[in-house]
């Protein structure tokens, strides 16, 4: 299974981005969720329009599908100045990035997605953009090559990374705010997927709503996408009418279990516990038992069992843990010494 087709991945499809658009929150006191952050925000926007100063630049950091275009989005609403948006990958060169940054008006929004994976050249030269704003056009080759300094309109760069610890030192100290998003609880998840629902002209009932909600994985672009899933569901087999029943078919159905995990994570899961025994197993050993590339696994299946406390990464493999067994439905393996007990009792090997 590759990660474009997973229904559970916090990483936006292209069918998705219509419907993105349409369910974004406008202003700042809109955003659901990420309480601290929103406040923290507001009072750097708010204090920068009372002394008619362009913002501090901001820095964004957390998992695919919390919110972080969103709101990079809403600062320019807030700002009431336009947004401009690339990404990392786009910036190959330094003078792609002084391309975009000539053109900018003063007090633009400048998006900048994934920007741990800008090339190196375009990141030294966003070091001087961002300080003074004025950027260093090299023309010429070699000896005789000459910088030719350009001024540039002050901007506030809003930076976003699924990876902040790829960020260089110098690069994160240049941002006057830096925000991690954390994973959304299910009562935040419930609130909007009952607001997406009115959107989307979904008729859910409050339970119903629950549900898609716990199984979203913390994450608001997957409970949007669930909770279209859910709607195709209702109107092909039912009424179009989403109640609690239905909602938990419809995603039985699509294989997202009652804690959000997917046939992938199901699958590792299973291959660990009934193959190996919970492990300490390797990475490539593991992937191979369930058919897919060792990558695969590691990015796209471990970090949500990891962070469900189902699985752990040791110097020796990969292991379940008790609560992997208890989901499964599943008794540990009994191992053999004087008290008996099972294998969490015993004393791990440490060498």
């Amino acid at each position: 299974m590759s990660e474009e087709e997973r229904l559970v991945s916090g990483e936006q499809y292209i069918d998705d981005q219509a419907i993105d658009a349409a369910l974004r929150p406008k202003k700042l006191d809109d955003f659901i969720g990420q309480e601290r952050v929103r406040e923290q925000l507001s009072l750097v926007l708010h204090s920068a329009l009372r002394r008619g100063r362009t913002p501090d630049h901001v820095l964004l950091s957390g998992g695919p599908g919390l919110g972080k275009t969103t709101l990079a989005m809403i600062i320019a609403a807030e700002l009431g100045r336009p947004l401009r948006i690339t990404s990392g990958p786009a910036i190959e060169r330094a003078g792609d990035l002084a391309a975009v940054l000539s053109t900018l008006s003063e007090g633009e929004v400048l998006f900048l997605d994934e920007i741990h994976r800008m090339a190196r050249p375009a990141e030294e030269m966003l070091y001087l953009a961002m300080e003074d704003f004025r950027v260093d056009v090299v023309v010429g080759k070699g000896p005789g090559a000459t910088a030719i300094p350009l001024d540039i309109a002050p901007f506030t760069l809003v930076g976003a990374t699924t990876r902040a610890g790829m960020l260089p030192g110098p690069l994160r100290d240049r941002f006057g705010f830096v925000a991690h998003m954390d994973f959304y609880d299910p009562a935040e998840l419930e609130i909007i997927v009952r607001r997406s629902a009115g959107l989307l002209g979904v008729r859910i009932d409050d339970r119903a709503a629950a549900e898609v909600a716990f199984r979203s994985r913390g994450t608001p672009r997957i409970a949007n996408r669930l909770l279209r899933r859910v709607r195709d569901f209702a109107e092909v087999r039912a009424d179009g009418y989403v109640t609690l029943d239905l909602a938990r078919s419809a995603l039985d159905l699509y294989e997202v279990d009652e804690s959000g995990l997917d046939r992938l994570d199901l699958a590792v899961l299973r291959a660990l516990l009934t193959k190996f025994g919970g492990g300490p197993v390797g990475l490539s050993t593991l992937a191979v038992s369930v058919g897919e590339e060792p990558e695969t696994v590691e990015v796209v299946a471990e970090p949500f069992l990891v962070r469900q406390g189902l699985l752990a990464r040791t110097p020796r493999g990969r292991i379940a843990t008790p609560a992997a067994w208890t989901h499964l439905g599943l008794a540990p393996p009994q191992v053999p010494g004087p008290a008996g007990g099972t294998l969490f009792d015993v004393t791990p090997d440490t060498d």
